[in-house]
């Protein structure tokens, strides 16, 4: 009888109810091929792998993480808040040592959510991982965190998320921004002035296949885990790497993905994007379950998977290994970064343009953060889009000073008119507050 290695948790939701439009790549049946191809392999047979229901996220949850404007449900719908709410049952179980190992097959995804959501951008609303992850630290105390994003899309939403947490390692491995959606993820990307250093984006070309994918993993990504020693390791398993993907360039498959998964050994993986719905899904997953169960994955194979027809080049090959070489310089001077970008300043200041390619948005953002010696630092957030709606957030982060709570507070007391909506997280007290001006 097969027995798994890893006691594993496994959660579905198709979320029949959403879609952004019935032949849309994100659509139900990205799941349903993989929910039978599981069913028909007997792998809930299998001792030690469980499947659990999903209990749907709470305002709470999200509140945590984002400022949703004009408030939550003009935002998310039903669909979102049990996608999410997949993700935090199968941290729940992880943490009542149910399991060893988790996987959140579900969606709605939520990599490119924003901490500042004013509509839907690359199918995505709310960050269902950023929710399961701050729930956890304010559940059981979790504190270093690190999340290892596979998607081919650079994980945009969780970056801007975590740009400012010194204690969150945000690791992007994405098809080039150059050559694909969102644009971003590039080598100076470091994070913000209290943070730099811990996000780290690595992008690679076009075409990179599993010798490309396993030598960044091996390389790059385990060296840094190794460095920054968290609590929890969570893997955005977007699977749209695959060769056989439609919407992106790179010639992945369910073995590397395999491959991968067991090197990574992530805590909890949450499925991202992914568009080959009959040809690459089923198949990835199932080698992604069996990888995280700790059983054997060799024979886990797409029909016409023929791995000589993927192969990388050597251009491709020596451009990845020129790319580990700046990665790994980049974290070794991690610290030079942060104290060149904190020196001399008591406030730090960036302006952006973010564009919801779903619900065509236009957004212009101004954040402002408090450069402190104790803390993180207090971040006010001011926000105003195209549809007529301007906000002003302020959030007094997890580990804050005294200080930084009494700016906060006072950003929030004192906000002008003008403003549809001021929002105030206050995290050490996990309190979350709303009013108009």
């Amino acid at each position: 009888m097969i027995r798994a290695v890893h006691k594993t948790g496994l959660v579905f939701f198709p979320a029949f109810d959403w879609a952004i439009s019935p032949n849309h790549p994100e659509r139900e049946e990205r799941l349903l091929y993989t929910q039978d191809q599981i069913f028909e392999e007997g792998i809930f047979d299998i001792e030690g792998i469980t499947e659990f229901k999903p209990d749907p996220a709470v305002l709470k949850d999200i509140q945590r993480v984002h400022f949703c404007v004009p408030d939550e449900w003009s935002i998310a719908t039903e669909s979102h808040f049990i996608s999410a709410g997949g993700a935090k049952t199968v941290a729940i179980a992880l943490m009542e040592k149910k399991i060893d190992r988790g996987f959140a097959l579900v969606r709605p995804p939520g990599h490119h959510a924003m901490r500042v959501a004013h509509g839907s951008r690359g199918f995505c609303n709310i960050n269902i991982e950023a929710i399961m992850i701050e729930y956890l630290r304010a559940a059981y105390g979790i504190d270093r965190v690190a999340i290892v994003d596979t998607d081919c899309h650079h994980g945009d939403g969780t970056q801007d998320i975590y740009w400012h947490d010194p204690d969150t390692l945000f690791i992007s491995m994405h098809q080039d921004g150059r050559t694909l959606y969102p644009g971003s993820g590039f080598l100076n990307e470091f994070g913000g002035p209290s943070a730099a250093g811990t996000t780290i984006n690595i992008p690679l070309p076009p075409l990179t296949s599993e010798e490309g994918f396993l030598y960044t993993i091996n390389e790059m990504v385990l060296p840094i885990l190794e460095d920054f020693k968290p609590d929890l390791i969570i893997n955005s398993a977007g699977q749209d790497n695959h060769y056989s993907d439609p919407i992106t360039n790179m010639n992945f498959s369910a073995q590397g993905y395999a491959q991968l998964t067991s090197l990574l050994n992530p805590d909890i993986a949450v499925l991202e994007g992914g568009y080959a719905i009959e040809g690459a899904l089923p198949y990835v997953n199932l080698g992604i379950v069996l990888a995280l169960a700790g059983i054997d994955y060799s024979r886990v194979t797409e029909p016409d998977y023929q791995p000589e027809k993927i192969r990388q080049g050597q251009d491709v090959t020596r451009y990845i290994e020129r790319l580990g070489k700046k990665v790994m310089t980049a974290w070794n001077d991690r610290e030079k970064i942060r104290g060149e970008m904190m020196a001399g300043k008591e406030y730090d200041e960036r302006s952006r343009n973010i564009f919801y390619d779903t619900d065509h948005i236009f957004e212009r953002q101004k954040d402002k953060i408090r450069i402190c010696p104790d803390c993180s630092g207090v971040l006010r957030i001011d926000s105003s889009s195209d549809r007529g709606m301007k906000l002003l957030g302020v959030q007094i982060p997890r580990k804050a000073c005294d200080s930084c709570k009494e700016i906060g507070y006072e950003w929030f007391a004192s906000a002008p008119k003008g403003y549809d909506v001021v929002f105030l997280q206050d995290r050490p007290e996990d309190q979350y507050k709303r009013k108009r001006t």
